[in-house]
């Protein structure tokens, strides 16, 4: 009889085998329990192994050291475990999504500054065992201090422009707000410094090439995440409804393939399937259509924020923006007949479509780029921080994209520019204008109130005699 190497096979045999079942697994000689027990643990056996040979000839039963490897366990059940932890910890995800989309803007900010510091981590740590052979001790260091550099940057930048009723009036605030760009780029330039102090003779490759990663990751992470904490002051509804759309496209995209799929869409990801894609491109956008539906008539998820201690239970006041409001379209002359002349609808809808549209058929190339990037350097996973899920990198990489595109699309086509806003007047006014006039204009716009009667007299001639006492 040929045979072949059978290592982790489970042996199929003609006659009833030592355990009664059929399969012909092989037991250990010395187990606890009874061997014709069925729950008794499987070996892993070679051809070479003298049981093995016992197997195949079928002289008699197999006596197998105690100290022989279990098999493991099969695929599918390897599939079903993997897939019952992802399912579970998917669901968990959802939950904690919603409690912090109530629980206010202060957190969702909290929360992404967390993800993108974890996620520049798991980035940074791809190329951080080099470092430490090399006995790199400043290369840590260096990247974490570039990370705050950059934060700081970016976080003041939309803290000043969403903030400037509040930042402005501060007198602590006012200096680092008037100053903050110099501010950041003293900082990065005292990191450059010590970076190029830090150059050893024989690493200057290497060190060259951790300069430009963590550059890259700085680019991918934190400022396409910058972009994302904008939405979040924009309205609730600018973060959730990209934000969602990402996690329904990629169940989406599995249920899908895994139904009907057939033909391999991209080599770095075997498993996508065009049937896949395109199926989970129209269950975004119906899913786009039915929770912008939801969402359009609370304020709460509608209205910018200008107050971060804001929540589900404080509520938000705001005129809606025109997206919001229904208009009335006219039909092209061929479907009028088919369709009527005129439609009604709120340009939210049209918006939602196209948003749908890009978070189906290109914010899966991050996925993509991603999964180019750990073949490259021949890791599973970014991480094990979410059970069946692998890092936190692995399931942000289409997030960050689709967050800065929300963004830039909010800015282009829905954003309701106001020539004047109260931040921008008070910028205006202790930019533009010396003490004196500043305060000729509070006494001005305080006289005014006081004519209209929004405020009483009594105020104008406490500040008149606050200025005489001065």
């Amino acid at each position: 009889m040929s045979t072949r190497n059978r290592r982790g096979v489970k042996f199929t045999s003609l006659k009833p085998t030592i355990n009664g079942s059929g399969t012909g697994n092989i037991r250990r000689e010395s187990t606890p329990s009874d061997p014709s027990d069925p729950n008794s643990p499987l070996v892993d056996l070679d051809e070479n192994d003298p049981a093995y040979q016992d197997w195949v000839d079928g002289d008699k039963d197999p006596v197998v050291p105690a100290n022989a490897a279990p098999v493991a366990t099969t695929e599918y059940e390897k599939k079903k475990q993997n897939f019952v932890v992802r399912t579970i910890w998917t669901l968990v995800m959802i939950a904690f999504f919603f409690i912090l989309l109530f629980s206010g803007h202060l957190y969702l900010v909290a929360v992404v500054t967390a993800v993108q510091i974890i996620t520049f981590k798991e980035v940074i740590a791809i190329s951080s065992v080099p470092a430490k052979e090399k006995n790199m001790h400043f290369t840590k260091a260096l990247n974490w201090y570039f990370l705050v550099t950059t934060i700081y940057y970016l976080y003041g930048e939309s803290v000043i422009y969403y903030f400037k009723h509040i930042v402005l009036v501060d007198a602590f605030l006012l200096p680092m707000a008037s100053h903050h760009r110099f501010i950041s780029f003293m900082l990065y330039m005292l990191g450059f410094v010590f970076f190029v102090g830090s150059l050893r003779r024989g690493h200057y490759r290497f060190q060259f090439t951790q300069f430009a990663w963590t550059h890259m990751a700085l680019y991918l992470v934190v400022v396409q995440a910058h972009f994302t904490i904008n939405n979040i002051f924009e309205g609730l509804i600018w973060f959730f409804l990209p934000t969602s759309m990402i996690i329904t496209n990629d169940i989406w995209a599995y249920i899908c393939g895994i139904s009907f799929g057939r033909t391999q869409l991209i080599k770095l990801s075997p498993k996508k399937t065009v049937e896949g894609f395109v199926g989970a491109w129209i269950c975004t956008m119906i899913y786009g259509l039915a929770v912008a539906r939801i969402l359009v008539p609370y304020k709460y998820f509608i209205c910018p924020v200008r107050n971060l201690g804001a929540n589900i239970w404080t509520g938000l006041e705001c005129t809606p923006n025109p997206v919001f409001s229904p208009h009335t379209y006219t039909l092209p002359l061929p479907l009028q007949p088919i369709l009527g002349d005129t439609f009604t609808s709120a340009p939210i809808y049209f918006h939602v479509l196209l948003m749908a549209t890009f978070a189906s058929l290109i914010a899966p190339f991050g996925g993509f780029f991603a999964s180019g990037l750990k073949r490259t350097f021949k890791i599973k996973d970014f991480g094990d921080t979410i059970p069946g899920h692998g890092g936190i990198t692995d399931r942000m990489d289409c997030q960050f994209i689709m967050g800065f595109f929300s963004n830039l699309y909010y800015q282009s086509f829905i954003a309701a520019n106001k020539a004047v806003t109260v931040g921008g007047v008070l910028q205006s006014v202790i930019g533009n204008l010396s003490p004196q006039e500043q305060v000729e204009v509070v006494l001005g716009l305080q006289k005014y109130l006081a004519g209209q009667g929004l405020v009483g007299q009594e105020i104008v001639q406490c500040w008149n005699d606050a200025l005489k006492g001065q």
